[in-house]
């Protein structure tokens, strides 16, 4: 048997974000950065969201935790939601469940923004991800993959039995394992509280995911010889020997099942360290999204604009063709900058755009380039049109 070490694997994947978050401020451009609403006083969510803080600062993150007393109206939480929807230097966001009774949950997933839907729980994003389309995936069942993953567990044709089928784990991770990917292409069964002969479908998985919230339901007889076993579960359990007066149980009974088991992942310690670790990773996938957008602009300006601007002017469309294609090559304002000064310096005719342009950067930065990009252009082309007329 060997265990599934996720505190370890988390510790590893966020070091990797942080390298790369190094990277990108070295070359000039902002940290990536996640906000947090919490409503209320919940012990279990402040311990969460304060987990999720201290993963921001161990990723080079910048953090936002916005807090508000469990009396806040449900209209009130709902423009807290649209103002971080519409805040440019927010690249993901979460609103941490469960909300006071008097707010519709589902009505607040559904007013975040799916670009900044790190939680992956939008229905954009859950509708992307049952066709397989690129998506944000909720945390839990995506570190679950990662586990399988950095383990080099073989699910392609193996019978994968999810027990649970709630919107956060057992849906999702069942989707995940059926895609044809690697973790996944497996046969999925998704048993519930209505399945019949639930010990007999378990004892027939190769991989068992207990993800149904009932501490130690999963006996060694539901377990197969060899099976992988990922335990989602995390229930408090009262304890008088614990400074916190409970400990944390799992929906397997480890200490029967994991002799049986090839892989096993134990709980404290194995899916909840992974469960935060894939929120940095969805935030920092928003970041790569927004600057693999900004090249496709840029290279359609260039592409649409480049021919009339040099059959008006040639030295000014080849200039403009040249700030684009740098910000392409580089997507690094200050080498963008520095080039297109050297460009106005070395061509007179290019006046108003390029000031224009130098002036957005400068006072702007990254966050409004895609504006700046649409502008020059509508700027160069309108004037290449009157110059031809």
């Amino acid at each position: 048997m060997q265990l599934i070490d996720g505190k370890a694997t988390a510790a590893a994947i966020k070091q990797e974000i942080a390298e790369e978050v190094k990277t990108m401020v070295a070359k000039g451009e902002r940290a990536p950065h996640l906000a947090a609403i919490l409503v209320g006083h919940d012990g279990g969510s402040e311990t969460y969201v304060a987990a999720k803080v201290k993963a921001c600062e161990e990723c080079g993150f910048t953090s936002t935790l916005l807090r508000f007393e469990d009396s806040i109206t449900e209209e009130e939480l709902l423009a807290q939601v649209d103002a971080l929807n519409k805040n440019p230097e927010i690249d993901g966001f979460i609103v941490q469940l469960p909300l006071p009774k008097h707010i519709d949950s589902q009505k607040v997933i559904e007013a975040v923004d799916y670009r900044k839907d790190v939680d992956g729980f939008n229905p954009v994003n859950v509708g992307r991800l049952s066709i397989g389309l690129p998506c944000f995936v909720s945390a839990t069942p995506s570190g679950i993959m990662d586990l399988l993953d950095r383990y080099h567990i073989e699910t392609k044709g193996k019978h994968c039995v999810v027990l649970g089928r709630s919107n956060i784990v057992g849906k999702p991770v069942a989707m995940l394992m059926m895609q044809k990917t690697n973790p996944g292409n497996a046969t999925v069964t998704v048993c519930h509280s209505a399945s019949e002969n639930l010990n007999e479908i378990c004892a027939s998985a190769d991989i068992l995911i207990a993800a149904i919230g009932q501490p130690e339901f999963v006996k060694a007889d539901m377990v197969k010889e060899g099976a992988v076993v990922i335990d989602v579960g995390t229930t408090r359990v009262p304890d008088a020997t614990k400074k916190s007066g409970f400990k944390l149980k799992g929906d397997v009974k480890f200490d029967e099942v994991a002799p049986k088991c090839s892989f096993i992942t134990p709980v404290p310690g194995g899916v909840g360290p992974m469960t935060i670790c894939s929120l940095m990773k969805n935030t920092q996938a928003q970041i790569r999204q927004k600057k693999s957008h900004r090249r496709l602009i840029c290279n359609r300006i260039a592409t649409d604009s480049q021919m009339t601007l040099i059959k008006a002017r040639p030295i000014k469309g080849l200039a403009f063709s040249y700030f684009c294609q740098m910000n392409c090559l580089y997507g690094n304002e200050q080498v963008l900058l520095d080039d297109a000064i050297a460009a106005h310096q070395s061509l007179d005719c290019w006046v108003a755009a390029l000031e224009l342009s130098i002036e957005l950067i400068r006072s702007n930065g990254v966050a409004r380039f895609e504006e700046l990009a649409e502008t020059l252009g509508s700027i160069l082309v309108e004037d290449a049109f009157l110059l031809e007329h």
